[in-house]
């Protein structure tokens, strides 16, 4: 067997790529797919079309290199996280739509929730915050508003899944209904420290226990591939939320290593090793991966919800690019933003605000403001949001970071890339292979499998593309990143004005 497939289920479309034995792409498949918004704040997908583009993807991915099911070693699952799905057991078929993380439907309801003083609780036992971004109010809302869904998930009719258990659901005709503990860790039902379902949780959430999935290692083969699906088994073998999984193909596997994923959102994390480190600074604690013998690594992360969407929205929202590749070439036209900020809050702050009623704010613009000057501070806004993670993080966990990994598509603007050197005032470090998000489900299948030995040998396959140095004087980072929090505030609130 020479390769891996990977199996990617992003936010805004579904990839399958092919490793080969030296962690070099082989062969690579994407569908974007539609997004849903119902209302302001609300973000829905179709799960139907989840699952049908990723098999889609998959089959093409192998079709074009020419291989067979016989090829494959295993296939390797990460998928867009906290994106939470109801489906019946009998036929297979969603009950509604899926919501997505980015949704804010909820963020009433955590409010009341931390009014009631259960924020510390929910804290402790997760690691998280108590917010709309997770899962459970997700869930519980689902079961709530879908006509008889609480009575029918409380008679054992029907299944809850973030979008892994959805795909290995259909990936084995519906005869597997699991998830990885680092999935399980982001739904606000699951304790990061006993790594099992708490009922403590579930009761707060109003949560039947019936609908959740059995807990696996990240790393470990759980089961085949119904026949139906690629013609013949395949073993299912790695499952990771996307950040965990590019932490692990970014090869970060020592206590104090952290990357930074710039994808829909931009996601940093750091690994802490076997200690989940509690945040003062309003970062998560998550289980970062579970190995075969269910020992858990942990990591600290910092969410930024508007990453290369706040590109996409440049693209679609406003139309002043036709491509997301064209914003490089418009922004390094113009030499500055001229106090233009652009604050990409349109589903609230994530960390470390925490904000789910601030929305999108333009401002600093004069009748000199261009296109390029806009298209330039969306850029920088990237960068800054993810500063301000940086900076919590190092707070957090008492170790100066010294330099940060990147990857996901936006790591290839070589603009984006100095800023956020430049705004961080270390070294930006990008790898020869970005997408390591898929090549991190790749690793955790090929560990399991026997098709890499060990952690040694796949921290010798990352290797460097290019290094970002610091340009920026200190006394004028520091002026940037106060005028950036002058421009945050303005945006904090809105939603409830």
């Amino acid at each position: 067997m020479q390769y891996i497939l990977a199996l990617d289920q992003g936010t805004t479309s579904s990839r399958a790529i092919v490793f080969d034995r030296a962690g070099r792409i082989v062969s690579s498949v994407q569908q974007e797919f539609p997004q849903i918004f119902p209302q302001p704040g609300w973000v829905e997908h179709d799960a139907r079309t989840l699952w049908s583009t990723q098999w889609a993807v998959a089959r093409q991915a192998l079709a074009i290199l020419g291989a067979t099911v016989a090829d494959i070693a295993g296939i390797g699952i990460t998928n867009q996280r906290e994106t939470t799905v109801l489906w019946d057991r009998a036929t297979g078929q969603p009950v509604c739509n899926a919501i997505v993380w980015q949704d804010r439907r909820t963020a009433a309801r955590c409010d009341a929730l931390r009014d009631q003083g259960k924020g510390a609780l929910v804290q402790r036992k997760t690691g998280l915050m108590l917010d709309a971004y997770f899962s459970a109010t997700k869930l519980e809302w689902m079961l709530d508003h879908v006509p008889g869904a609480r009575q029918r998930a409380e008679r054992g009719e029907l299944a809850f899944g973030t979008v892994d258990s959805w795909l290995v659901w259909n990936l084995t005709g519906g005869r597997l209904h699991v998830t990885d503990a680092s999935n399980a860790s982001r739904t606000l039902l699951f304790s990061i420290h006993t790594l099992q379902w708490d009922d403590t949780l579930l009761t707060l959430f109003r949560i039947p226990r019936s609908l959740l999935p059995t807990v696996v290692p990240s790393s470990g083969v759980l089961g085949e591939t119904d026949a139906a699906v690629f013609g013949a088994p395949i073993a299912i073998a790695g499952m990771a939320g996307d950040q965990q999984a590019a932490t692990f193909g970014q090869a970060c596997f020592q206590p104090g290593m952290a990357k930074n994923t710039y994808g829909t959102g931009c996601f940093m994390l750091m690994n802490t090793g076997t200690a989940a480190v509690p945040s003062a600074s309003r970062l998560l604690t998550t289980v970062a991966w579970v190995g075969p013998e269910n020992a858990a690594c942990y990591a600290l992360e910092g969410s930024v919800f508007m990453g290369g969407a706040t590109i996409q929205w440049l693209r679609d929202g406003l139309q002043i690019i036709a491509s997301t590749d064209a914003i490089e070439p418009l922004a390094r036209s113009v030499p500055d933003v001229q106090d233009v900020y652009l604050v990409p809050a349109f589903t609230g702050l994530g960390a470390p605000h925490w904000d789910g009623f601030a929305r999108g704010a333009l401002i600093g613009m004069t009748r000199g403001t261009t296109r390029a000057h806009i298209a330039r501070a969306a850029l920088e806004a990237i960068a800054l949001q993810s500063a301000n993670v940086f900076a919590a993080m190092a707070q957090d966990s008492g170790i100066a970071l010294k330099e940060l990994r990147v990857d996901g598509g936006a790591a290839r603007n070589d603009l984006l890339m100095q800023m956020q050197a430049d705004f961080l005032g270390v070294p930006v470090v990008r790898p020869q292979v970005t997408e390591t998000t898929a090549l991190g489900a790749a690793y955790l299948a090929g560990l399991a499998t026997g098709f890499w030995a060990g952690a040694d040998e796949l921290t010798s396959h990352w290797a460097m593309d290019k290094t970002f140095v610091p340009e920026l004087k200190d006394a004028a980072r520091a002026d940037k990143l106060a005028r950036w929090q002058q421009a945050i505030d303005r945006s904090r609130a809105w939603a409830v004005a």
